[in-house]
Formats: structure tokens, sequence, C-alpha cells
């Protein structure tokens, strides 16, 4: 067995000093190590995007991330997006919008589109699916999913949450 390292993780705003083998993905961290079922692990091969998360801002599949990649870096994941209860409004749309069936693609395809709509608020519909290329779902054809993005684009704050200053620190 490999030896464990030490590193410091910011997870939706609560950071975090964990102890993993150099070889743990990120993806496992998160569910394994913090509870963070959210995240999901479909195919381990970056195919499916159901394992994506926010790191520092940008959308990441957190299966072709180390741990100690992450060390010291900002992660958000489907958990942390809304806050104070409240649903972000990119998990809003999905929900009135009927954008899901059996849900296992849903929270990488929001955070996906989350970081889209940070870096462009008004995308257009050929724009969204260009950025959801890389997140697959077997259940739907896509258009409630895409339609759910271009109507949280219409909603002010569809963008990713910034983090706290100082983060809440658990050992």
């Amino acid at each position: 067995m490999a030896k464990s390292v030490s590193v410091r993780l910011h997870v939706n705003g609560v950071e975090h000093h964990l102890d993993v083998e150099p070889r743990l993905l990120l993806v496992h961290a998160l569910r394994d190590k913090l509870g963070l079922t959210g995240t999901h692990v479909g195919c381990d091969t970056s195919n499916c995007g159901a394992c994506t998360v926010h790191l520092d801002g940008r959308a990441v599949k957190s299966c072709t991330v180390l741990a100690v990649q992450a060390d010291g870096a900002e992660v958000t994941t489907i958990e942390g997006l809304g806050s104070d209860g409240e649903l972000h409004p990119v998990q809003e749309a999905f929900w009135n919008d009927h954008a899901l069936q059996c849900g296992y693609c849903t929270p990488g395809m929001i955070m996906a589109a989350a970081a889209l709509l940070s870096e462009n608020p008004n995308p257009t519909e050929a724009e969204v699916r260009h950025a959801l290329e890389g997140n697959l779902c077997r259940c739907t054809g896509y258009q409630n999913i895409v339609k759910a993005v271009l109507d949280a684009a219409k909603t002010k704050g569809a963008t990713i949450p910034e983090q706290p200053e100082k983060p809440e620190v658990v050992a």
C-alpha cells in the first residue's frame, strides 16, 4: 500500500484535512472520505461527466483529478451549489423544466451548466449544447436539459457561488 499524504481541500466553503493515497481520485475523496455522494461515479474514464465539480471555479471531471492535485484548491460539489437552503437557479430550472429522468447525470449536468453560465451568462442554444457535450445522459433527448440551462440564464445569480473568505476548518 502506498504511503498516504496529507491534503487540504476547501470543499463547499469548509476546509478539510485528509490523509489520502497519492493515487486517490478527487471523486473518491469527495464521496468516500467526505461523504459527498452527489458527485456520481459513472464511467471512471472521463467520458460521461457524472462526476463534474468546480475546481477553483472551473468545471472539471473529478475522475480525472487526483486528490493531491486539488490540494489547497476550492472545490464546489452539487451539495454546495445552492445557498441558505435555496436551490441554485440552474437546479431550479432543471426542476421546473423536467430536465431529468433517472437523475444519475443530473449533478454533473448542473455543475457543467453553472460553470458555463458563470463564463457566459447569455449563451445561445448552440453554446449550451457545446458546453454540455462532455456530459452524457442515457434517459433524455437533451431538449429539456438545454431548455433548463437557457431558462436559468434568464435568472440573475446563475453563476458559481463565491466561497467564503475564511472557511470553517474540519479535521
